[in-house]
């Protein structure tokens, strides 16, 4: 138990994000605030990062305690203002537009899931359909964002999870030894 408690610890101050595990336990925790991501909505083929350039994450996703905590819901990537925006699979432009002071693109992905990407700049609209790579915006300034960042969100029916399981190239979690006999 006390293992269990250090490594929830260890991954909570490491942005929370949770790590794919074997196959046959896959889901996360709904009880430590996360949602669970069944294997159907884990795929082999890892959605493409939407930026071009070094795969870096600026500021890692924190799943909240509860549906209103605090929390940060997505993950920023380094991304140059100006720079090409793709999606990272095929969907359906759900909106565009600006909320409070930033402009965003949200995409309907297959098996309820919804990317959102912040502040981008879009000639898309509201129906228009998008293939996996196709040029959906550009990256803008404004919102919380940090500079030279692009915030990506993603909820599987209107669940927040950590974009990086669609991504790929999570660790997977190792169980240690934990007890005698």
């Amino acid at each position: 138990m006390l293992i269990a408690t250090v490594l929830a610890a260890v991954a909570l101050l490491c942005g929370g994000a949770p790590f794919p595990s074997p196959p046959a336990a896959r889901a996360t925790s709904a009880a430590h605030g996360l949602a669970p991501v069944p294997d159907e909505f884990v795929s082999d083929i890892p959605w493409q990062w939407p930026v071009d350039g070094t795969r870096r994450v600026s500021v890692a996703y924190r799943a909240p305690a509860h549906a209103y905590g605090p929390g940060h819901r997505g993950v920023d990537v380094a991304a140059a203002a100006g720079g090409t925006v793709v999606a990272p699979a095929e969907g359906i432009v759900a909106f565009q537009g600006v909320v409070v002071d930033r402009p965003l693109l949200t995409i309907r992905h297959a098996d309820g899931l919804v990317s959102t990407f912040e502040p981008v700049e879009s000639p898309l609209r509201a129906g228009d359909p998008v293939r996996r790579g196709q040029d959906i915006g550009r990256v803008a300034t404004g919102g919380h964002t940090p500079p030279d960042s692009l915030h990506v969100g993603v909820r599987r029916d209107g669940e927040y999870i950590n974009p990086m399981l669609l991504f790929g190239g999570l660790l997977r979690a190792r169980l240690l030894p934990c007890c005698d006999g």
